[in-house]
């Protein structure tokens, strides 16, 4: 049995030591034919460093390596090309000579490959001097790779000044690219995150982006038929709707792709955990949530133009965006409004669902021993059908936020804190919730769905006194009829709220009959 490759980055490794590999150099020859300059922009852990160097070994002409892939007969062997490679993907930058160091020791170890020897200290005039020597030593024109280029920026979010420097520097670096065309057969540039071009290509203008290409919307992931063909061997026995449901998803306008992470720990281990979740945590994308008292059900359905979507500067980082572009978001559907693009977003799948929330939940929760002991009996008391004693989970979700949460707001007046409250709750526990579900008679809080049973929940907060309407609400609308003939059980769920005390105040149920 081949081994699987967990981590592997390296094309020659991986095809020299018995390695698994989903074929992706048909979008080899369809970069190079289509064009000269890329970017691409993918989440973490999605095979972007590998692709760059399948590219790197393909214009080397190590025709070996591609034996029996697309590639093989599809490509003119006979050239071979000079390649600098860039990567930032080892290591965090802390300060701008960190980064300084960093781009003169990779340029100086691609000098050493090449044969080129100079004295200059300027990285900028060493880039340039770099790319127009290997051009004339090499007679051939010369292709530049750059892996994570966003990374230096990134590490350093949560220090706009730093960032900032940061930027500046890239962007120098960067700029040289523009001033080399003449020398220049091949530049793809990948990372996670998609800066404006004014900002850090620095008028870069021809380099064509294709995140949003649907022609390329699965050159990183797998799809589901290269899972089933790739790996037939390794399933066996496995529930692939279940996996679906935990790793697929992702979607960039075109089939949708699982997350090879994802999909490699899992087909070794025959477990489901949040794998790709536990690799980096979303520290300071779950600070700006938090900082910005952002409505979370609102990203089971978020939208987003075009713009919003394609950049963020480190001066303005709209929430919608990095979502999107770190991985925690994916385009469930594309709107037409006019000459409007409109990207509907939405979780990719169960395991960014549940762990986001969760993230979010430790987050602000003094007592993660008591947030983790909710959450399991939350599932045990559906599993039971205990529903009168939701009531007293639903007591601790809020009996468990810090006073500091109300400071300085009025949060305990709406609804929608509380529904956000308890939606995170159960999406953190993995239970599938939907909010503002739609129904003909106008849109229901939420509904949780559990095995053959839904319910259907509206919350009310009130200043003083109970007043029942939450559940009367539910009636008088008939929510339920929507979800007749689907589920064999449907209970209906009136919670208030007081807003004195930020806690529950009523809490009513009743069962509803299915009608034939």
């Amino acid at each position: 049995m081949r081994k699987l490759p967990i981590g592997i980055q390296n094309f020659e490794k991986l095809r020299t030591e018995n390695y698994y590999y989903v074929d992706k150099t048909q979008f080899v020859k369809q970069l190079v034919e289509g064009g000269s300059y890329y970017f691409l922009s993918r989440p973490r852990r999605f095979g972007k460093s590998l692709f760059l160097d399948t590219l790197k070994q393909a214009f080397l002409g190590n025709k070996p390596l591609f034996e029996g892939l697309y590639l093989e007969k599809n490509w003119d062997w006979n050239i071979k090309y000079p390649v600098i490679h860039i990567s930032f993907g080892s290591g965090v930058f802390r300060t701008l000579e960190d980064l300084k160091l960093r781009i003169f020791k990779i340029l100086k170890e691609n000098q050493e490959k090449l044969g080129i020897a100079s004295k200059e200290e300027n990285v900028r005039e060493l880039f340039i001097e770099l790319i127009r020597e290997v051009c004339k030593i090499h007679h051939q024109k010369v292709v530049v790779l750059i892996d994570e280029y966003d990374k230096p920026i990134l590490d350093n979010l949560t220090k706009p000044e730093i960032a900032l420097e940061m930027r500046e520097e890239l962007k120098n670096l960067y700029s040289v690219i523009k001033d080399s065309d003449e020398y220049l057969k091949f530049a793809f540039l990948t990372g996670v995150s998609k800066f404006s071009k004014v900002s850090i290509f620095s008028g870069l203008n021809n380099l064509m982006d294709i995140t949003l290409d649907s022609r390329y919307a699965s050159l990183c992931g797998y799809t589901e038929k290269e899972l089933v063909e790739t790996f037939q061997d390794r399933l066996e026995g496995v529930n692939l709707e279940e996996v679906r449901s935990w790793y697929n998803g992702y979607s960039w306008l075109g089939e949708k792709v699982y997350n090879p992470f994802d999909i490699l720990l899992y087909l070794d281990t025959k477990t489901f955990h949040p794998y790709w979740f536990e690799t980096g945590t979303p520290s300071f994308l779950i600070q700006l949530l938090q900082d910005k008292k952002y409505y979370l059900p609102d990203l089971e359905n978020l939208k987003a133009s075009e713009l919003l979507l394609g950049s963020f500067e480190i001066e303005r980082i709209p929430v919608e965006a990095l979502l999107f572009q770190t991985g925690y978001l994916t385009i469930k559907k594309v709107l037409q409004y006019g000459d409007k693009r409109i990207y509907e977003l939405t979780y990719p799948n169960k395991e960014v669902k549940m762990s986001l929330m969760d993230a979010v939940l430790d987050s602000f929760l003094q007592n993660s021993s008591e947030k983790e002991n909710t959450e399991l009996k939350l599932i045990e008391l559906l599993e039971q059908n205990q529903i009168e004693k939701l009531k007293t989970i639903f007591h601790r979700f809020f009996a468990s936020i810090p006073y500091e949460w109300y400071t300085k707001n009025n949060l305990s007046s709406y609804e929608g804190f509380y529904a956000s409250i308890v939606y995170t709750y159960f999406a953190a526990s993995g239970l599938n919730c939907v909010v503002e579900d739609s129904t003909s008679k106008g849109k229901l809080d939420m509904a949780v769905f559990y095995k053959n049973r839904a319910y259907l929940f509206e919350f009310k907060v009130v200043e003083f006194e109970p007043e029942g309407k939450a559940l009367e609400q539910i009636k008088k609308k008939k929510y339920e009829e929507k979800y007749h003939g689907r589920y064999e059980e449907i209970y209906l769920i009136g919670v208030e709220f007081s807003a004195k005390e930020r806690n529950v105040l009523l809490f009513e149920w009743e069962k509803q009959q299915d009608k034939p």
